[in-house]
């Protein structure tokens, strides 16, 4: 074996990556915006079953405890039913992996995009994309455009609230964390401060219990709960999306993930072929429409 020239050309390679990082380290560096940057290698080639998953082979997915209806079918995320069950086999499809590959995990809603090392692939949980959630987390492109609505008893005063103004003098109450409290907060801007609950559950049983007059949730869920599980109670209205762009529905990943340009490339594609539209049409049909708050 002729291994003097290998171990030659080695210690050339060697040297010479040597004295190129130090010429890097001397030179003046551009500075550059981290957040500008795509997160991820550009030249990651995204192998079919084959990417730099949290367990090789396998996929691993996350959504809060319990998952909700119409999100999700008798809170089993791993049966494949309800809208993001679906999507997100949909989208392990895209990137190799079938559905004995995807494991699920349970993350609190919050800490799905808080700060800190993620111990999942990307958490699919209604999370609405944001500036501020992307200094934390790395989203794909949307997979769901969502609109807010406003949950009351039929019963009630605020049953009969026709727009915002109507809404500013009653005790509303929302998920903390959610883009439902950001509305509650920047948009209504009501009297009285809002009540925060951890977990929607709560929320409903506050609305139920006549502790607030009425729940911000985003409208499919708005639907479920008062057909299904609060049904002495009403859509009010819907908020118009703020900003001009609608509010979008991101799979959240850990900061810098390389499986980010991956993930987004198989949401699109999945747009792109109509199947997140065939998805939301066999789980979100009910959700069609709501009277505008203005």
């Amino acid at each position: 074996m002729h291994l003097a020239p290998r171990v030659l050309r080695r210690a050339v390679a060697g040297a010479t990556v040597a004295l190129l990082a130090t010429a890097v380290g001397c030179a003046p560096q551009p500075e550059e915006d981290a957040a500008a940057k795509p997160s991820g290698s550009t030249a990651n080639t995204c192998a079919q079953g084959k990417l730099a998953t949290e367990t090789s082979g396998k996929l691993t997915v996350a959504t809060d405890e319990p998952a909700y209806e119409p999100w999700f079918k008798d809170d089993k995320p791993a049966n494949g039913e309800g809208f993001e069950s679906a999507v997100a086999y949909a989208v392990a499809k895209r990137l190799g992996y079938d559905k004995s590959a995807v494991v699920w995990q349970s993350v609190p809603f919050n800490k799905a995009f808080a700060p800190g090392e993620k111990t999942f692939d990307f958490d699919i949980n209604q999370v609405s994309i944001s500036d501020e959630r992307k200094n934390a987390v790395d989203f794909s492109s949307g997979y769901y455009d969502v609109r807010q609505a406003v949950i009351a008893l039929k019963d009630s005063k605020a049953a009969k609230a026709t727009s915002i103004a109507d809404l500013k003098g009653l005790k509303l109450g929302a998920q903390v964390g959610t883009t439902s409290l950001d509305y509650i907060d920047d948009v209504v801007k009501p009297s009285q401060d809002a009540a925060v609950y951890a977990k929607n559950d709560q929320a409903k049983s506050a609305l139920k219990n006549g502790q607030v007059d009425a729940v911000v949730v985003d409208l499919p869920t708005a639907f479920y709960i008062t057909s299904a599980e609060v049904t002495d109670a009403k859509i009010v209205g819907q908020f118009e999306n703020q900003g001009g762009t609608p509010e979008q529905f991101g799979l959240v990943l850990d900061k810098g993930s390389a499986l980010t340009p991956c993930v987004t490339a198989a949401v699109d594609a999945l747009r792109k072929d109509g199947t997140l539209a065939k998805i939301e049409q066999q789980w979100l049909s009910d959700a069609v429409d709501a009277p505008v708050l203005k």
